[in-house]
């Protein structure tokens, strides 16, 4: 996974109109609604995901 993907719209207002914050690594503004947010890759998960006949996932 790239260290360097970028999110394409802000989660508090849907916009697309991101750009890097000065804050560093992960952290980014939103010019729409002026609010600033970080993202962080936690890791996979170990199990993945397991899914029924139904179609739905089990924990």
């Amino acid at each position: 996974m790239s260290e360097r993907a970028a999110p394409f719209y802000c989660p508090y207002c849907g916009d697309e109109d991101l750009r890097p914050n000065e804050e560093g690594h992960g952290a980014w503004e939103c010019a729409a609604c002026n609010r600033a947010f970080r993202l962080k890759f936690l890791g996979l998960l170990a199990r993945g995901l397991q899914h029924t006949d139904a179609g739905g996932e089990q924990p």
